[in-house]
């Protein structure tokens, strides 16, 4: 990231006279973030729930949202070769529109997928860490307040830690990546010790079945609306391109294989579930804010202590989720209150640390509001609010981008640049557009739309107050300076 006080970009948007990051991911630590970024909470988190909706072939939800998400993939590795600055879909609707506004728009709905993604996985953390510690200790309180609780201080300390300043290290997110598989490499086993031994009817993996009087098309959408949180995460990666060896050649070859191997984890997975718990089971899972892969392991590997281990093995696998998102929120609003777009008090730093802890504050106070508000609402499931506000924000956001990489089809494409066939935009942009909207949700889901709707009326209001105080009192306009710098 670069520092404040640099001078102006340059035409390749790099400020002169400062270095270039150093490039040190090979093909191999690429594809191992790229998995680490996809594979977190929502595998743990919504397995059940898409199963819920489509019965024995919950495999197929996953796979449409693995088309969808690699349409938008392809997108991106044209945008991101194209542009190798490490400022994401903000930087594309810049250079694609020139709107300062759209721009905060699509960076304010960035940052706050961020929120909810984090206030998601430290809700799964809260569930499993207590649900652990009961099956080792016993007398565990496991109630809602119990967990909301917890999982308000998991916040707090992923905010702590934030403040005092986490360099983002390729290789511990190795080790993180490693624990997950691990967590999901032990479902699978037990699947296929399942099937192995008569115990798993394979036929259930084609029983298509579904509450209500929904037809199979409706109920795969809701269920790829669902599915598609399992698949965030790639987007991310887009950061590391001024990292990389060789991006224009590696680059896309990682992103399409870290697609495809996370899909044949995610199929194989939902497999396991379809295989171990009987279909009229699987939509009410012991703890549906635990997930159902711990009933996987407690139904499937009865007598063997795994059953022990793998709340715990959970925990380390979609903590590091909600650190990365709460990291990538705090440094968005950081560098939009330092470019003036957001109020200004939100850029402060800490001495010493040098740490973003007014924006740190800002996300943190604001994600234990989310928290609050869907652990207290009756009837309302923490993964299908703010892990489908999730979705549903990034799905918005994707659209754009992909409208984008036809808009900037006027900018002349550099030399061994990727590029898509036009078909794959537009295909993009339209399955996109299609699961944001409410006939992919069911009524019960659509507080996901009240909680993105608040959350971009508090992007508006601090923008408004912000483009006010600059014309009032400093007789600037308000807008970005330098996007490629947007998280500096």
């Amino acid at each position: 990231m670069a520092e404040q006080g640099t001078t102006a970009p340059t035409e390749q948007g790099h400020a002169t006279g400062e270095p270039e990051l150093k490039r040190v991911l090979g093909p191999g630590l690429l594809l191992l973030f790229i998995i680490g970024d996809i594979v977190g909470a929502g595998i743990f988190a919504i397995t059940g729930s898409v199963a819920g909706q489509v019965g024995g072939v919950a495999w197929l939800p996953f796979v449409v949202a693995f088309a969808i998400a690699t349409l938008t993939a392809c997108s991106y590795l044209e945008l991101v070769t194209k542009y190798p600055e490490a400022a994401g879909a903000a930087l594309y609707v810049h250079k694609a529109f020139g709107v300062h506004f759209v721009t905060f728009i699509v960076a304010f709905t960035v940052m706050c997928s961020g929120i909810t993604s984090a206030s998601t996985s430290s809700s799964l953390v809260a569930t499993n860490l207590l649900t652990g510690l009961d099956g080792v200790v016993g007398g565990v309180p496991t109630g809602k307040i119990a967990t909301l609780l917890t999982a308000l201080a998991i916040i707090v300390v992923l905010g702590l830690i934030n403040l005092r300043g986490v360099g983002e290290s390729v290789k511990f997110n190795v080790v993180l990546t490693v624990v997950t598989m691990v967590a999901l490499g032990i479902v699978i086993a037990i699947g296929m010790v399942a099937a192995a031994g008569g115990d798993g009817d394979l036929g259930r993996i084609v029983v298509f079945e579904t509450d209500g009087d929904k037809n199979m098309f409706a109920a795969v959408t809701v269920a790829t609306a669902i599915a598609f949180f399992a698949m965030v995460g790639f987007e991310d990666s887009v950061n590391m391109v001024e990292e990389t060896k060789d991006p224009m050649r590696i680059f896309p070859r990682m992103m399409l294989t870290g697609l495809g191997v996370c899909v044949l984890l995610y199929i194989l997975v939902a497999v396991t579930v379809v295989l171990v718990i009987p279909i009229d089971d699987i939509a009410n899972p012991e703890n549906p804010d635990a997930g159902i892969l711990l009933d996987v392991v407690r139904i499937g590997a009865p007598g063997i202590p795994v059953d022990t281990i793998f709340p715990f093995l959970t925990v380390f696998a979609v903590v590091n989720t909600a650190l990365i998102n709460m990291l990538m929120a705090s440094r968005l609003v950081y560098g939009m209150a330092r470019q003036g777009v957001l109020p200004r008090a939100l850029g402060h730093v800490l001495p010493g640390r040098r740490t973003p802890w007014a924006a740190i504050a800002f996300t943190t106070l604001i994600a234990m509001g989310l928290i609050t508000y869907v652990r207290l609402s009756d009837n309302t499931s923490v993964v299908s609010a703010l892990g489908g506000t999730t979705a549903l924000l990034l799905l918005a956001v994707f659209a754009v981008v992909n409208v984008c990489v036809l808009v900037l089809r006027r900018d002349p494409t550099p030399e061994g640049a990727f590029r898509v066939p036009t078909a794959v935009p537009v295909v993009g942009a339209v399955a996109c557009a299609y699961l944001v909207g409410p006939w992919a949700r069911l009524p019960e889901q659509y507080i996901q739309y009240r909680i993105g709707g608040a959350l971009l009326v508090i992007g508006v209001v601090l923008w408004a107050v912000t483009w006010f105080v600059n014309r009032a009192v400093r007789a600037e306009r308000t807008g970005f300076r330098d996007v490629e710098d947007l998280e500096g």
